[in-house]
């Protein structure tokens, strides 16, 4: 039995609200996860779902045997009291410790930072506002690259592949370095690449790894239960629970290569399209809401990565 799908968590109605988590530590050794819910205001699965799970580990109907498992339901208080996908800026770009912090996505960014670096494996949770199927967010394979040094590839996809969903797709940082390229070429405000990195990013640079898990769309009761049913996956996949390791569910691994920047104000996706899509040669992909320099959209092909 799980708390009702409607059951989240209330945050209180000031801009200094502190995070809130709850951390379960089982009596035998194992890895220690960190999931993350509402980075963005107005993505309610992630708390919803941590919601059913915190439920049934408090009543003791799910037994954390091993390990630990940190919950953050809400990691943006302010945006998710506004409702809104930021609270001053996106809190899942150019995450950081800074010492000086200037706007509400700064400050919770130092205390964030630090429990990423406290835990070893990372599942973030977010939706998304059109249609598409639900995919997860990975990383780069083995390497000792300057833009994204990594050691744990194997792990990371085989996370992402145990969640439930169909889709996995890779090449985020390998993309943004082509927005950063695109707007030089339209003599707009630079950027630097570190202002691509979200919480999976840091998570890499701090030596553990972790996936972004979307579930959905925005208001679709099924995202909660994605949501919902991933945690539990990771948990049983990650031995911190006693239960049979899940079966991976990847039917597409997909590689970002190639992004399509506005470049006049008013760009923005054509009508009908979804992540995921296959796309034909001569289709209307974009049409004349985005920002000059913002992506539009992004493109990629079948990946040769598959879990082991």
């Amino acid at each position: 039995m799980t708390a009702p799908a409607d059951t989240t968590w209330t945050v209180p109605a000031t801009d200094a609200a502190p995070l809130e988590s709850i951390r379960f530590q089982g009596l035998q050794a194992g890895p220690k996860l960190l999931v993350l819910g509402a980075v963005h205001g107005n993505e309610s699965c992630g708390p919803k779902a941590i919601a059913r799970v915190v439920d049934d580990c408090r009543a003791g109907r799910l037994l954390i045997a091993r390990g630990e498992v940190t919950f953050v339901p809400v990691t943006n208080p302010k945006a998710y009291r506004q409702n809104t996908r930021e609270g001053d800026r996106n809190l899942n770009r150019d995450l950081r410790e800074r010492l000086q912090p200037l706007d509400n996505e700064d400050r919770i960014g130092r205390r964030l930072c630090a429990l990423l670096r406290e835990h070893e494996v990372l599942l973030d949770v977010h939706s998304f506002r059109g249609e598409g199927e639900p995919f997860v967010f990975f990383g780069p394979q083995d390497n000792t690259g300057p833009l994204e040094p990594f050691r744990h590839g194997a792990a990371e996809l085989a996370l992402a592949a145990c969640l439930g969903v169909p889709v996995a797709i890779h090449g985020w940082l390998d993309n943004y370095v082509q927005i950063i390229a695109a707007r030089e070429r339209l003599n707009l405000p630079p950027l630097a690449v570190t202002e691509g990195f979200g919480t999976t990013e840091f998570m890499r640079f701090a030596g553990g790894y972790g996936v972004t898990l979307e579930c959905g769309q925005h208001d679709d009761p099924a995202s909660v239960e994605i949501g919902d049913t991933a945690i539990r996956n990771t948990l049983a996949h990650l031995g911190l629970i006693d239960a049979p390791a899940p079966a991976p569910a990847l039917a597409s691994v997909i590689q970002m290569t190639e992004v399509v920047i506005c470049e006049a104000q008013g760009d923005r996706v054509a009508e009908g399209w979804k992540t995921g899509d296959r796309v034909p040669a001569g289709a209307l992909l974009a049409t004349a809401t985005a920002k000059p320099g913002e992506p539009i959209c992004h493109f990629g092909v079948a990946s040769s990565r598959r879990p082991l």
